[in-house]
């Protein structure tokens, strides 16, 4: 069974993928919206890592909508809650049998109810699996520890294959970078760069 996996080449992600390892065959996909060409940062990990790897290019409109979101809200949550949808949704209607995420049981976003995962798995046919719900983040940090060599820093330094990168420079240059700043909190970033 094929499954597509949605990948940034952060530690979730990449642990997902470890996960389902054993039971699926997995594609690693970068979803974007072709700002920064970030998503190669994906394709890297996905490399070292071993997994196949697709690209997808999303509606740039739904970008634009969740930029002018986030800066309406004054903070990212809302805005990148729209962009996984639409990327669930992109992923759901390509040729896999399953569609996967890192989300995990402490994320606050992206998130995806039983309602939502129901919903996409009827209307594509497909299986919505999400392995890290269950697990928090202090089980995640120990089971990476394990099994993958990572690097981190402030997220501007440390470049990942996800939309949010796409996200930001797409607000800096439809508002301005003090905007982002205001709008996207400091915090530290992870990327894969091997497994252990």
């Amino acid at each position: 069974m094929e499954v597509g996996l949605l990948f940034s080449g952060g530690k979730d992600s990449s642990l997902t993928a470890l996960l389902l390892d054993e039971f699926f065959d997995v594609t690693l996909v970068s979803a974007h919206f072709e700002v920064t060409g970030a998503w190669k940062h994906a394709r890297k990990t996905a490399t070292a890592l071993g997994y196949d790897f697709e690209e997808v290019l999303l509606d740039r409109e739904i970008a634009r909508t969740a930029v002018e979101q986030m800066v309406e809200d004054g903070f990212p949550r809302n805005g990148i809650q729209q962009v996984h949808r639409h990327t669930l949704e992109t992923v759901a209607a390509m040729e896999f049998d399953a569609i996967a995420d890192g989300t995990r049981r402490d994320d606050r976003v992206p998130s995806v109810s039983r309602a939502q995962a129901q919903s996409l798995e009827d209307r594509h046919g497909i299986d919505y699996l999400a392995p890290l719900t269950g697990i928090g983040r202090n089980a995640v940090d120990k089971m990476v520890e394990k099994t993958l060599e990572i690097e981190s820093g402030p997220s501007e330094e440390i470049p990942k294959g996800d939309y949010e990168v796409d996200l930001r420079a797409l607000m800096a240059e439809l508002y301005d970078d003090e905007t982002v700043s205001q709008v996207f909190p400091a915090h530290t970033q992870t990327r894969v760069v091997a497994r252990r």
